[in-house]
């Protein structure tokens, strides 16, 4: 039995189009927990899209920002996590291993938030953060500004994370991208990462938590990346003195 589907608008989420147009969304699913994965009929780029009446909604986010400003060569950008526990997670995981800044985009709640709170204990208060509507409106920024962009996710293309940290492949200042819970990254962060990177999966299951993966892969970036940074100072400091 075919699913009946409803026609909704969406836009395009690149900066340099904004293209209203119709998609087809499954009648089951109004809200669409899972976007429509296409091509824009204008700017021809593929990306994940929400209605119409979802984007109008997260646009009153965009320009939150925390009062703190926290200078850091890792950062993590969390793109549509839905969960406010496991955003309140990654804000904790983040603090704990040295990550200085957060980026959230898409339907990824923003602080204050007593869900988040309740599982950061109080970490976003100490870590610069900022809301944009699309992955892709800081994305470019970073890219720009000279940071590699790593997204977390298993897929065909993916490589051993600790395999290329070891191999010193990865460099700072990074951003670490995690997505969605159920569908992970979109196809416009994919598309946008200079690496994609996975934790090895060693029983049944593909994927872990993201929040879980998050806390595993921050520390690893942060034990390899950071702490070869305090061992140089260390050296040079001691050279100084001799």
């Amino acid at each position: 039995m075919s699913s009946r589907i409803v026609t909704m608008e969406t836009k395009c989420p690149f900066a340099d189009c904004l293209s209203v147009f119709p998609i087809s969304l499954p009648v089951e699913d109004p809200k669409a927990s899972r976007p429509v994965i296409g091509a824009c009929p204008v700017c021809q780029r593929q990306a994940s899209f929400k209605p119409l009446t979802v984007i109008s909604k997260l646009e009153r986010n965009v320009g939150q920002q925390s009062a703190v400003q926290v200078e850091s060569v890792l950062s993590v950008l969390v793109e549509d996590v839905r969960s406010l526990w496991n955003v309140g997670s990654i804000f904790r995981s983040a603090d704990g291993a040295g990550f200085g800044q957060l980026h959230l985009s898409g339907i990824t709640g923003c602080p204050p938030r007593k869900e988040i709170a309740k599982v950061s204990l109080g970490a976003e208060d100490h870590l610069s953060w900022k809301y944009y509507l699309s992955a892709v409106d800081i994305i470019p920024q970073l890219k720009a500004a000279g940071v590699m962009i790593v997204g977390l996710e298993r897929n065909a293309e993916s490589v051993d994370l600790k395999r290329i940290l070891d191999q010193g492949q990865l460099r700072k200042p990074l951003c670490l991208v995690v997505g969605n819970e159920v569908t992970g990254l979109s196809v416009e962060s994919l598309q946008l990462c200079d690496v994609v990177a996975h934790l090895p999966m060693r029983g049944y299951k593909e994927s872990l938590n993201v929040a879980v993966a998050f806390g595993i892969a921050s520390y690893l970036l942060s034990s390899s990346l950071l702490d070869d940074c305090a061992e140089n100072q260390s050296q040079s400091t001691i050279s100084t003195v001799h």
